[in-house]
């Protein structure tokens, strides 16, 4: 079943994926990294295919009373393995010519490991911490957030699936409390164990469920008008929009991630995602045309742009500079 278009989540994962590229691209003034919050790019990825997985699976079950698991895993493998096999494959024919054999070894391990959508796993047990240096010599590290939304996906649907056949009418308490263990079990792991909770589903989940809240809502309470008020419609999502840039580039540490802070950008991508409405200030903003054309390709460009980051740190000894960096974005873009 086809959703409503809607540009400005396209605008919205221009924002996500950009500020992700540019994170790893260390652009930098004095030392300091620009975009020192830039993995919140992903975070927001979260969101929006939590909102559209839910809202596609609703629609399904509110209009048919049904779900084919058949036709939803063929889109799913449609829309995500043919791009991700190609990189995976370009990235070991160059990690065949430049990598040592141990290397070689680990990055088999990693490749196979992303195909069968288990990396986050397979980086966890082997100790590769994101966001530090040794990180961009593993040209597939990237593909741990693939692996946590596959697994989202094989588990979730059925789950609201259950619910909506036996409780329809508990479904948003029952994602709440989910949200709620979930984000609860990421505070707890944050501290204590910070490589299991940045790479692992139960602590990953809310941010995913989160958006699937907002769907769920919307679709099942479209008849509360509190929802659509003119007040929360013009400001909330300007205010979203503020949260976000404002993690993007003040809040650090990716270590003990997820955490409090990661509620800044989360809540701030709800409320774009809810509150935007057609013709007001953010969703013109999103729906311009450069945000949506880089919203709809922004799949491809955080597939490619993390081997091509870590194979060039890896075969060359030219310093990263501003316009080496810039040269790299120009090649994600192309390719």
């Amino acid at each position: 079943m086809k959703l409503t278009y809607r540009p400005e989540i396209d605008g919205l994962r221009a924002i996500a994926v950009l500020s992700v590229i540019f994170y790893h691209a260390e652009f930098s003034i004095n030392g300091h990294n620009l975009f020192k919050g830039g993995f919140f790019g992903v975070d927001i990825f979260f969101v929006i295919s939590g909102y559209l997985i839910t809202s596609l699976i609703l629609k399904e079950l509110i209009k048919t009373n049904k779900f084919s698991f058949t036709s939803f895993f063929e889109r799913r493998a449609r829309r995500i393995l043919p791009p991700l096999f190609l990189v995976i494959l370009v990235s070991t024919i160059v990690a065949w010519f430049s990598l040592l054999p141990e290397s070689m070894v680990n990055f088999s391990e990693s490749a196979l490991s992303s195909i069968f959508f288990n990396s986050n796993h397979y980086f966890w047990i082997t100790g590769q911490k994101y966001g530090e240096e040794t990180g961009l010599l593993v040209p597939l590290l990237h593909t741990w957030s693939l692996s946590i939304e596959e697994q989202f996906y094989i588990f979730f649907p059925v789950i609201l699936l259950f619910i909506f056949k036996f409780n329809k009418k508990k479904i948003i308490l029952f994602i709440v409390i989910m949200i709620v263990t979930s984000f609860c079990t990421a505070i707890f792991a944050a501290g204590k164990f910070p490589m299991f909770n940045f790479y692992i589903l139960p602590t990953r989940g809310w941010e995913l469920l989160a958006g699937s809240l907002i769907a769920t809502i919307k679709l099942l309470k479209t008849e509360k008008k509190k929802y659509n008020s003119k007040i929360f419609i013009k400001y909330l999502p300007s205010i979203g929009l503020i949260l976000i840039i404002y993690s993007i580039f003040f809040i650090d540490n990716p270590t003990f991630h997820p955490s409090a802070y990661t509620l800044v950008p989360i809540f701030g991508s709800c409320l774009i995602i809810f509150f935007t409405k057609e013709n007001e200030i953010i969703h013109k903003l999103l729906s311009n045309k450069l945000f949506v054309s880089i919203g709809l390709i922004s799949y491809s460009l955080y597939l490619w742009h993390y081997p091509i980051f870590s194979f060039f740190e890896i075969n060359t000894n030219f310093v990263k500079n501003d316009l080496t960096k810039i040269v790299l974005i120009m090649v994600t873009f192309l390719l």
